[in-house]
């Protein structure tokens, strides 16, 4: 059923103004023509944007006012949905003064201290400047919506029901605040992935609190320096007592003899500090104090598997050599070996590779090999054996010569086997002797430690006398023998030349005493007093002997190389009695 006119059966425009009008009228751009009686919305918009400003600027100036009378400025009430018209702003107030009321209302809120108040805090409210609604909205015909990209000026539209009546609005609604705080201790234990073994309240975010800055005190660290300083004073004080007293040699008996005093036992041994709890042997008593089944306990069920090293004693041993042979073996050797070189030698003449040797001749075989020239010129063969006899020699002797080392490879060669046997294990060797005033027998000592390649030292004292020797074992031995068998110690050579030359050298280090005569060395000897295997050498070289009047600079000159246990372990020998 249709109505006459055409327009029964169509439903009404949604901007239209209750015409029921099939279309309305458009304007000149294309746009539909605004609605008779009604305002630009824009328009409406900008007014009331202006409005808000003008009274905002004028309750900034008020607070402003009233703070600098004293009195507290009213309180505006807070607005209602339906908010009443805004004051007009008075006409005697520019822009330019509404710029200063703000920027110095934002300059007074900024320097303000924060103050606690139980009101909650103020929520953002985005101003409603243009009506989301009516930008979203097609401005052409067919009611079609703008591309989300166009809506620049727009505010964002969230899919949530809430979140749209938020973005309409402008801000979230009173009571519904964002709840920013991290999850309570109970929802932490109720999740499946919780690891009970961390403390729930680790879990839970904590406030930030800001550090205040410390300063230290004046003269604070000119105390620390003047208090380093006492204490370098204080102990170069002490340093220059005991060496006063090592030079008068007070402590050095005390110092023999505190080095063989046994230390106190320990109230707790180290390796049973972490299985007892207490401070000595008596809390085993109690078993409350038995660290084993404990949860700290050092004893778990792990096994610790350590790391497999070759021994070290391996690299030590000498190569295998070949096993010996009898004399009748090496004979036997040596003939087969022999017949084999001419068996070889006979066939190459059968194949004409080489020319046959000459006969040997020599006066037990003249007759045989040379029967016929013999009976017939004797004299003649005799000389021609003995020519060629000499010919031999001669040769045999240049081909020694060729064999022989030359006097650098001589050297190299035993350089390299004394270097053979230091690399099989250093040992050492420590000798104490009476008396070294002889300096032939220094002179011994020093070379031949030299020659075999030791490193170590020679202290002379006026009451006894230190060799310290290390190396390889073939060298150690040989020094051993020139030590104890080869040296003659109690004899007296008597002053040489070098002792005459040093006048200003003491008197205990000479053969002659203070009337010229020669001294004593009937009772002189050389004790070895221990030696050992060592791991790494402990001289770099040979020092020579060392003249040292007193025992503390003997200690000096073996602490250097930390031998001075030897020192003491001399002093404190005593000769075998027999």
């Amino acid at each position: 059923m249709a109505d006459t006119s055409g327009n029964a059966l169509k439903r009404p425009h949604p901007e239209g103004d209750g015409s029921n009008s099939q279309k309305r009228t458009r304007s000149n751009n294309g746009s539909p023509a605004p609605g008779q009686g009604s305002a630009t919305a824009g328009k409406v918009d900008i007014e009331r944007m202006v409005a808000e400003a003008r009274a905002k600027a004028e309750a900034v100036r008020a607070r402003l006012q009233a703070a600098r009378g004293g009195a507290t400025p009213p309180v505006p009430p807070a607005e209602s949905s339906p908010s009443p018209a805004p004051p007009a702003p008075s006409p005697a107030m520019s822009r330019l003064e509404q710029m200063k009321a703000r920027v110095a209302a934002a300059t007074a809120k900024a320097n303000a201290p924060p103050q606690r108040s139980e009101a909650p805090a103020p929520i953002y409210q985005q101003p409603q400047s243009f009506d989301d609604e009516g930008l979203s909205k097609a401005r052409g015909g067919l009611d079609v919506g703008l591309h989300p990209a166009l809506l620049s000026d727009a505010a964002p539209e969230f899919r949530g029901s809430k979140s749209r009546q938020q973005s309409k609005s402008g801000r979230i609604p009173r009571g519904k605040q964002l709840d920013l705080s991290g999850p309570s201790i109970e929802e932490i234990k109720n999740n499946p992935y919780f690891d009970p073994s961390l403390d729930p309240k680790a879990t839970v975010a904590k406030p930030r609190q800001s550090r205040q800055l410390i300063f230290n005190e004046k003269g604070k660290y000119v105390q620390q320096a003047a208090a380093l300083r006492r204490q370098t004073q204080l102990e170069d004080m002490k340093r220059r007592i005991a060496e006063r007293a090592r030079q008068a040699g007070i402590d050095e008996d005390m110092e023999v003899e505190k080095s063989y005093l046994v230390p106190a036992p320990p109230a707790v041994e180290w390796w049973d500090e972490g299985l007892i709890n207490g401070s000595d042997y008596a809390a085993i008593d109690d078993p409350a104090n038995l660290k084993i089944d404990t949860a700290d306990s050092t004893i778990t069920h792990y096994i610790q598997h350590p790391i497999l090293l070759e021994p070290p004693q391996e690299k030590n041993v000498p190569a295998q050599k070949p096993m010996y042979l009898t004399p009748k073996e090496q004979a036997k050797i040596r003939r087969q070996r022999r017949m084999a070189d001419l068996k070889e030698q006979q066939a190459k003449i059968r194949l004409g590779l080489e020319p046959a040797p000459p006969p040997k001749v020599k006066k037990s075989n003249l007759m045989r090999v040379l029967g016929e020239q013999a009976v017939k010129d004797p004299t003649a063969v005799e000389a021609r054996v003995n020519r060629e006899i000499a010919d031999r020699k001669e040769k045999h002797e240049i081909m020694n010569q060729e064999r022989k080392l030359t006097q650098d490879q001589r050297r190299e060669k035993l350089e390299s086997q004394q270097e053979k046997d230091a690399a099989l294990g250093i040992h050492i060797s420590v000798y104490r002797i009476d008396s070294l005033a002889s300096g032939r027998n220094r002179f011994k000592v020093s070379k031949n430690a030299e020659q075999n390649k030791l490193t170590g030292i020679c202290v002379v004292h006026p009451r006894l006398n230190l060799v310290i020797v290390e190396g390889g074992k073939h060298s150690i031995n040989a020094y051993r023998k020139l030590m104890l068998n080869r040296i003659d110690w109690t004899e007296n050579p008597g002053p040489t030349t070098s002792d005459h030359n040093r006048e200003s050298q003491p008197l205990w280090l000479s053969t002659e005493d203070d009337k010229g005569e020669p001294r004593d060395f009937s009772h002189n000897s050389c004790t070895l007093l221990w030696e050992g295997q060592a791991k790494t050498r402990a001289f770099k070289r040979w020092l020579g002997a060392r003249i040292c009047e007193s025992d503390s600079a003997a200690k000096d000159a073996l602490t250097r190389s930390k031998m001075e246990n030897f020192w003491a372990l001399a002093k404190s020998h005593k000769p075998a009695e027999f």
